[in-house]
């Protein structure tokens, strides 16, 4: 029985439930200069449990020297060595493929028999869901690459990262998922639809160096509405210790795949804590045309509760706010985690429970807000892009609830409120309210 959706991140409602008919799964390998590690994980493939007639191997190729060998009914795609290009050579496997559901590997990352099956059972009911599988990790050298993965992984295994496996047990295996768990979500080892695959956009080939690609379009996939999971049963197996515990791994590959992902990803925890990025996490939207001072002091204090924020207004007479880049004038299309739509201007006297609302946002069930004050006067509506995302795609918002709330600490503004009140820290909410 196909179930078409779950609420929010809710994976484990479709525990236990096959796919009516399994689809067609495109395995990419990415590859490079790497023959005998190939050989293994080709190999394994071919002792999947997953109907053959159903799998088609392809093995995207980043520039290896000479020849690349395949069996004749694996399908070989190459691009020209610029370096390192994993982003890219991903994406040209997936352009040669036509699967159903995209299953991605690497060339050192070996699956065991039921990896396939295990691992696209969601991508197959639920076209939203990215699941990663266990990566586990073993020494493979002086072993014959034809010999079983389960056997040649026996008594040759290294330790697993603990980071992960924590992450995983705390967040049972992702069920409880928020914006930042696109770092739990190893590229070596991914399933995704490709009707997914396809509106996200693919891997962002800007990547060319070791590192991070995985999680930038694990964050766009997350920000577009995908449900993530570990599948704790769709194991495969590394050639050789986690990055960290190799010898060329360093400090300064880590801090530059940190850098590079700061403005991709702009979520509180991964972004600056305080430099101004050009990505929005957050922005409010003023619509209609109001008196500048109340104009004023809405933008001051929601700049001031979340400095890194836009302030979209629909009124373009705003002299006063046209030298701070945060704030946008007239028509804006930025695409932020949470949108907060307002009729009307309000002032944020005490930032505690809204930036814990907007951070909270899309993480859970709850996918909308619709804000009031204690008098009932609405505040306007707080909205997460995964809740608009699913929305859009499957026509309403089954997707995610909506909760009324009172916000604490928002007030709605007063057409005249005091200005010099506002600036000089006096006069207490009756000034403005």
């Amino acid at each position: 029985m196909r179930r078409p959706w779950v609420v929010g991140n809710r994976w484990d409602t479709l525990d236990g439930i096959q796919p009516d008919l399994l689809p067609r799964v495109s395995v990419i390998v990415a590859h490079y200069d790497q023959p005998g590690e190939l050989r293994r994980t080709l190999h394994a493939l071919t002792a999947q449990d997953y109907p053959r007639e159903l799998l088609e191997i392809v093995v995207a190729d980043d520039g290896s020297p000479g020849v690349v060998d395949v069996p004749d009914d694996v399908i070989l795609v190459r691009q020209e060595d610029q370096g390192f290009r994993l982003a890219a050579v991903r994406n040209l496997g997936v352009r040669a493929s036509s699967g159903e559901v995209l299953c991605f590997l690497d060339a050192d990352t070996v699956p065991e028999p039921g990896y396939v099956r295990a691992l696209t059972r969601l991508p197959a009911l639920l076209p939203e869901a990215v699941t990663v599988g266990r990566r586990r990790h073993a020494d493979f050298s002086g072993i014959d690459p034809d010999v079983p993965v389960v056997e040649a992984a026996a008594s040759r295994e290294l330790a697993e990262p603990a980071w992960l496996a924590e992450a995983y047990a705390r967040s049972h295996d992702l069920l409880e998922a928020d914006d930042r768990s696109y770092r739990f979500v190893i590229g070596a080892v991914i399933a995704c639809s490709r009707t997914m695959f396809d509106e996200v956009g693919g891997f962002d080939e800007s990547f060319t160096s070791y590192g991070g690609e995985d999680w930038e379009w694990a964050h766009r996939m997350w920000q577009a509405g995908a449900v993530l999971a570990h599948v704790s049963t769709a194991v495969a197996w590394h050639d050789g210790p986690e990055w960290a515990g190799r010898a060329d791994s360093g400090l300064d590959r880590a801090n530059a795949q940190t850098m590079r992902l700061l403005s991709a990803i702009p979520v509180p925890g991964s972004a600056p804590r305080a430099l101004w990025s050009n990505t929005a996490d957050v922005v409010m939207r003023l619509r209609g045309a109001h008196s500048r001072a109340a104009r004023f002091i809405a933008a001051d204090s929601f700049l001031a509760a979340f400095p890194q924020a836009r302030l979209v207004l629909e009124d373009d007479g705003a002299p006063e706010l046209r030298d701070d880049p945060r704030v946008v004038i007239g028509s804006d299309q930025t695409d932020a985690r949470v949108t907060w739509d307002l009729e009307r201007p309000v002032v944020v006297l005490d930032p505690a429970w809204i930036t814990d609302a907007v951070g909270r946002l899309g993480t859970g069930e709850v996918g909308t807000i619709e804000l009031v004050d204690d008098e009932g006067i609405p505040l306007g509506t707080l909205r997460s892009r995964r809740a608009t995302r699913r929305a859009q795609r499957w026509g309403g918002p089954a997707a995610f609830t909506t909760e009324r709330l009172v916000a604490e600490g928002v007030f709605p503004l007063r057409s005249d409120p005091r200005l010099e009140a506002w600036v000089g820290g006096w006069g207490g909410p009756s000034s403005f309210c």
